[in-house]
Parts: C-alpha cells; sequence; structure tokens
C-alpha cells in the first residue's frame, strides 16, 4: 500500500482521456498515482465536484514594481488562488519596465512566497534591449519576450517594422504581441469624444487591430519566428489568424467573450475601457463562432487593474484596463453551464493550450508525474459575484453581481491545498514555472 501526502477522493478527474471517477494520489509535490489506494497524509473528499488540471493565466498585469496602489504580486496572486487559478504569466508594464536581467531578478525574488501562485514572468522587447533578448528570454523564471505594438509609452513600445524585426531575429522562443497599430490610433484620436467611453471601439477600431495583426504575422514569416497574439477582438482577425496556424497561435479573453458594448458602455462607462476595446455584441458572437472552430489557443484574463478613482476620471483620461484573474475560471464555467462551449474545451483552453504552446514542463494535464496542480470546480454551483469575495486591491470589478453556474472550491499548487472554499492556506508557496527551452535549450 502507497503512502501519500495527499489524496484526492470521490471526484471526477478530467485526465487527458476524458473524465473519470477515480482517485488522485500525490507525492512530494507531483501525481503519484490516478486511481491511488493507500494511505495519505491528507485525504481531500471531492464528491460532487470536478477535479481539473490546474488553470493557467497566460496573461496578468500585478503592478509590482512601482504601481502598487493598484495591486501587487501578492494580491494580484491572491486574487488567483480565489478563483481557482494555479499559475500565472505576468506582463513587463512596471515602473521600471521589465526589459533586463536584473529587473526579472527582482520580480523573481518579490515572488518567492509572497506569490500564492506558481508565476513566469515576460521580458518587454523596447527599442534598444533587441540584442539582449536571445538572452534574457532564456533566463529561469521567464515566459518569454513581449512586444507593445501599441497601447504602451515609452520604450516598450515597438512601432516601426524596423524595430519589430529587430527584435523577432533575436532569440528563439514564441513571442507574445499587443496588435494594435500605432499610427492608425494616433491618426484617429479625434475620434474619441469627451466623457463618452462607447467612442473608444470607434477610435480603436477593428482596421487597427487587423493592420498590426496583418503586419506582424508578415514580420514574423520573413524572420521565422512564432508569434501569439494577445487578446484577439475581431473575427476577421481570428479567421485571418487561421490561415497562419504554422507560426502564430492566439488567445480571446473572457471580457470579450461575455461583454457587449451596446449594454457594456452605457451600465459600465470607463470601468468598461480596455485595450483593445470591448466592441459590439456582434463581434463577440464572431469570437464564439471561431472559438467554436478551434482557432483560439489559450484564454487569458488580461487581468490589469486601476484603482475606482483612476477609472472615474472622464473618458479619456480614465486608464484601460479592468481585474479578471479571479473570474476567468467562474465565467467561463458559467459560459459551459449556458452551453456556449464545453468543458473539454475549456480544459484545453486554460491549461493544455498553455503548456503546449509555451513548452511549459510539468503542467497542463492530470498525468503521472506532472505538478499537482489542479483547479477543483462545482458545475452545479450558482452564485453571485460580490465586491467582499474580489481580493485585488482595486476593488471593483465589471462582473460584480453577475449570476452564475460553476464556482471554484479548491486550488491545489504542486499537491498545496492553496485554498478552499474561499479560504486561504497560511501561507504562500508559489514557485517559478519551469519551460522546456529554459531546461533544455
Amino acid at each position: 500500500m502507497a503512502r501519500f501526502d495527499l489524496m484526492l477522493t470521490g471526484g471526477t478527474v478530467h485526465l487527458p482521456s476524458g473524465p473519470v471517477q477515480t482517485t488522485v494520489g500525490v507525492i512530494g509535490g507531483k501525481i503519484a498515482a490516478i486511481g491511488a489506494t493507500g494511505d495519505a497524509g491528507e485525504t481531500i473528499d471531492c464528491t460532487g465536484l470536478d477535479i481539473l488540471p490546474g488553470v493557467i493565466d497566460t496573461q496578468v498585469h500585478f503592478r509590482e514594481p512601482g504601481l502598487v496602489h493598484k495591486e501587487d504580486l501578492e494580491s494580484g496572486s491572491r486574487a488567483a488562488v480565489l478563483g481557482g487559478v494555479t499559475s500565472v504569466f505576468e506582463m513587463p508594464n512596471t515602473k521600471p519596465n521589465t526589459d533586463s536581467a536584473a529587473a526579472i531578478t527582482d520580480k523573481l525574488t518579490r515572488a518567492h512566497h509572497r506569490m500564492w501562485c506558481d508565476h513566469a514572468f515576460y521580458v518587454g522587447a523596447t527599442n534598444v534591449n533587441a540584442a539582449d533578448l536571445a538572452e534574457l528570454e532564456r533566463m529561469p523564471g521567464t515566459a518569454g519576450v513581449k512586444i507593445f505594438m501599441g497601447a504602451s509609452t515609452g520604450d516598450l513600445l515597438v512601432s516601426e517594422d524596423s524595430s519589430l524585426a529587430e527584435v523577432l531575429a533575436s532569440g528563439k522562443r514564441r513571442v507574445a504581441i499587443h496588435a494594435e497599430d500605432e499610427a492608425r490610433m494616433n491618426a484617429r484620436a479625434g475620434e474619441r469624444i469627451p466623457g463618452d467611453p462607447s467612442s473608444h471601439p470607434v477610435w480603436r477600431d477593428d482596421e487597427s487591430a487587423l493592420l498590426a495583426t496583418r503586419r506582424i504575422l508578415a514580420l514574423a514569416r520573413a524572420a521565422r519566428r512564432r508569434i501569439h497574439v494577445l487578446h484577439i477582438t475581431t473575427p476577421a482577425e481570428l479567421e485571418l489568424l487561421s490561415q497562419h496556424k504554422d507560426i502564430a497561435t492566439c488567445e480571446v479573453t473572457p471580457q470579450h467573450l461575455t461583454l457587449a458594448g451596446e449594454e457594456a458602455y452605457p451600465r459600465l462607462g470607463s470601468y468598461a475601457q480596455m485595450n483593445p476595446p470591448i466592441r459590439s455584441g456582434a463581434h463577440r458572437d464572431g469570437l464564439w463562432h471561431w472559438l467554436r472552430q478551434g482557432v483560439p489557443d489559450v484564454i487569458g484574463s488580461d487581468h490589469a487593474p486601476h484603482t475606482i478613482e483612476e477609472k472615474a476620471k472622464p473618458y479619456p483620461d480614465s486608464p484601460s484596463g479592468m481585474p479578471g484573474v479571479q473570474t476567468l475560471l467562474p465565467l467561463l464555467l458559467n459560459h459551459v453551464a449556458e452551453g456556449r462551449t464545453t468543458l473539454q474545451r475549456v480544459i484545453d483552453l486554460t491549461s493544455a493550450g498553455a503548456q503546449r504552446i509555451f513548452g511549459i514542463v510539468g503542467k497542463g494535464r492530470i498525468a503521472v508525474g506532472y505538478d499537482a496542480d489542479f483547479s477543483i470546480v462545482d458545475l452545479k454551483a450558482r452564485w453571485t459575484i460580490t465586491e467582499d469575495w474580489l481580493a485585488s486591491r482595486c476593488g471593483w470589478s465589471p462582473f460584480t453581481g453577475m449570476a452564475l453556474t460553476g464556482k471554484p472550491i479548491g486550488t491545489i499548487v504542486r499537491g498545496n491545498r492553496v485554498m478552499w472554499d474561499g479560504a486561504l492556506a497560511e501561507a504562500a508557496v508559489g514557485e517559478p514555472i519551469r519551460f522546456e527551452a529554459v531546461e533544455f535549450g
């Protein structure tokens, strides 16, 4: 009889082959047996619950260092695990930017056992660090390189084709892209109507996104470099990307799959403002069409918190971005309950897909030898998102008051129960995520 550190019993376990009513045994933070029998130091009864591979949110902005009045690594990761997320990729637009070896090391030091979930940090491409990126992208704990083609400032804005080509020529790992065309948006700045956030998607129109995506695809093909296009908002982009799957993967967000501008801007005002924008209901329906066609590879939250005071400024002085890491899995479970997608597809978009396209070591599936990361959910739970449930420092969500079916009950990171039924463990245990490109060259 085996002796396990942890056993999960009674639940429906979602294996690569499909859902099975079985037990899972964990030793040393890794899955040791499916269909486990024996004793365990801790046994968790998961009767009536579904045990999913740990959810990986591959786009969050946790604002540390420099912007910690909005969020920090501790508070953002606390929100993550309360929402059932076990790992995150964090973005480089902090103060200072995460654009050097020293900045990456600083973030990893800050994160160690302050972050509740496992983590990796993107290094930001700039107009001056292209020559260093091949080395920086291979630092332990680094998710890869992030390019802002638009919607950024200072050195993190890389908008010219010559600079983009230089960045793409340096390194080998998949490069994450914010694809909005800076020149077009500058030319269309007059489309913004002061005090009217619904003019945001008129200013940052479909063509600003599609033009940038076309440009980066051509540059990536010329450089023979794989790319990952973030937060797609237009069906036309997904149709285009479907023709370039050999070099391009892509992401959609729960916000763009859930909100429609016709309803969101009148109700939420500048709280619905993000980049790229919340667009029309027709755009949202088009994203769902292409999701059912299998084109998006992952769903990331683009968690980008700002304070209530900042968001209350009149448009366009209000900043773009909204929190989302804690609501990512609940919103997707509700979409499953309402028949828009399947739980199998959600698992692929939130765990297996991330492992596949980023080469994550030991995560993304429930299998012997993999990290014991589990997102445990009650698919039948009916509940409402309330402010007192939210952990982000910003203190708000565009989804407050929304009634949902399906709720995260437990978050287990490498065999550590870090959240159960809304209660956190005594200590954070987050460690850097490992990548094949870093570990094995």
